[in-house]
């Protein structure tokens, strides 16, 4: 790819607005400052609770066809962001939502928590070796906040950006690459804690307000390793939360999902560096994902 653009950022979510919630202006910023964003979305988020009343049809337990749906919102919030390459890990309904942690939705054959981990991984090695992607974006072990979907993505993008260096693996899915740097999506807890305490005090129209055990990846702030500023792609990371209208609702910039409790939207987004080698200098954190990569 002689052709691609110096910098090149993957991102691996679970389900169609994840990927806004967690990294809205952080794909915004890097469109906008011309580095190559591919997404790819492990399922089509098929058990979402419904929120709109005129979209309750589509529901699972209804005419299930919230899943296409789902692909149509996501197309649009990738155009609110700027983003041209986004995926679905190994075709769209490769593998199916499997629901919360516990429910029978979970053993479903084509469940994404249901498959093995190193019969999915190829499908990643292949975008990686054909993107070739200094920084990758994922999910924690816990998936931020203990969804299975979310594991099972964290799972497969670790396990496909090892494959995807590895020279003795898989001939037909193009040369090998090894992935630079590898980042967790976090939220540092004194922002956390200040932009609930702000909805408390200013109000919000929806009828509660989350506690700090609702926003997911949540740690203490000394685990935050990089801090990526996009103020000044806010409007844009609004306007993609606003295009998955069936699981997300927004005022201003207050959001909340299907538990009606409203959350800040982080305009700053936070992240945690565990393979690679940071760029900022000893004790500070890093504002650019890209910070000490070589072309």
């Amino acid at each position: 790819m002689t052709d691609s653009p110096a910098r090149r950022l993957l991102l691996v979510h679970a389900h169609p607005d994840d990927e806004t919630i967690n990294n809205g202006v952080t794909m915004a910023k890097y469109v906008a400052e011309g580095a190559q964003v591919t997404l790819v979305t492990c399922t089509l988020g098929e058990e979402g609770d419904v929120i709109p009343p005129d979209l309750a049809h589509l529901a699972a337990a209804r005419d299930d066809r919230l899943g296409p749906h789902r692909v149509g919102e996501l197309a649009a919030a990738m155009a609110a962001l700027g983003v041209t390459d986004h995926r679905f890990l190994g075709g769209p309904g490769r593998y199916r939502d499997s629901g919360m942690m516990g429910t029978e939705q979970n053993d479903r054959e084509h469940a994404f928590w249901h498959a093995d981990v190193d019969a999915a991984a190829p499908y990643l090695v292949e975008v990686i070796r054909a993107v070739r992607p200094q920084v990758l974006v994922t999910y924690d072990p816990n998936g931020g906040y203990g969804h299975p979907d979310h594991i099972q993505a964290h799972r497969v993008a670790t396990r496909a950006a090892e494959l995807a260096a590895d020279a003795t693996y898989g001939a037909g899915l193009g040369a090998p690459h090894a992935v630079g740097k590898i980042y967790w999506n976090r939220v540092p807890r004194s922002v956390a804690d200040e932009g609930l305490a702000g909805l408390r005090a200013t109000g919000t129209d929806f009828p509660g307000i989350a506690g700090i055990d609702d926003i997911p990846g949540v740690v203490d702030d000394a685990r935050i390793t990089a801090a990526i500023d996009g103020t000044a792609y806010a409007d844009r990371k609004t306007a993609a939360l606003r295009a998955h209208a069936s699981q997300i609702a927004v005022d201003g910039p207050v959001f909340a999902l299907s538990n009606d409790l409203g959350q800040p939207m982080f305009a700053t987004e936070y992240y945690q560096l565990v393979h690679g080698t940071s760029g900022a200098p000893s004790g500070e954190r890093e504002s650019d994902l890209f910070a000490g990569v070589v072309a």
